[in-house]
């Protein structure tokens, strides 16, 4: 049935957005740490999602050579976590104990404002899924009551 695949397209993407934003309250929360188990400051971390259907290049095939349509996606998965590569920045505290010679000391490559930007447009996609399931139950609830009357 349509109404369940689009719920579980939905919570897929419910799962998705919750990851995004526990790997970017990671960042925040490791924003000024300096020393990591790997060594060095805490690197930022990004998430890449992909498509949850393995079919996609068949879709694609079918839909471009017989000019069928193509069926609805499954959803999203978190495909990887990675570390952001940009440079560290470099902050002058001769006092830190992780200063350098110079008395420069490497902090995260983590900016706060572009993590709550990102954490705000995680939050928005939790929320327009939250708001997807809510009207397919509500239409599911409207369909019992019509077969009733």
């Amino acid at each position: 049935m349509r109404l369940f695949s689009s719920m579980d397209t939905s919570s897929s993407g419910l799962i998705a957005s919750r990851i995004r934003m526990d790997v970017i309250s990671s960042n925040i929360a490791n924003a000024n740490t300096t020393r990591t188990a790997e060594g060095g400051p805490y690197r930022r971390k990004t998430v890449s999602f992909r498509e949850q259907s393995a079919e996609l290049g068949k879709r694609i095939f079918n839909s471009t050579i017989t000019g069928s349509k193509m069926p609805a996606g499954k959803g999203v998965v978190v495909d990887k976590i990675l570390n952001d590569q940009s440079p560290f920045k470099l902050i002058y505290d001769p006092a830190h104990p992780d200063a350098n010679q110079e008395g420069y000391v490497q902090m995260p490559n983590v900016n706060i404002v572009t993590e709550m930007v990102d954490m705000i447009s995680a939050t928005r996609a939790y929320e327009a899924n939250v708001t997807a399931i809510n009207t397919a139950k509500n239409m599911a609830v409207k369909a019992l009551e019509i077969g009733r009357g």
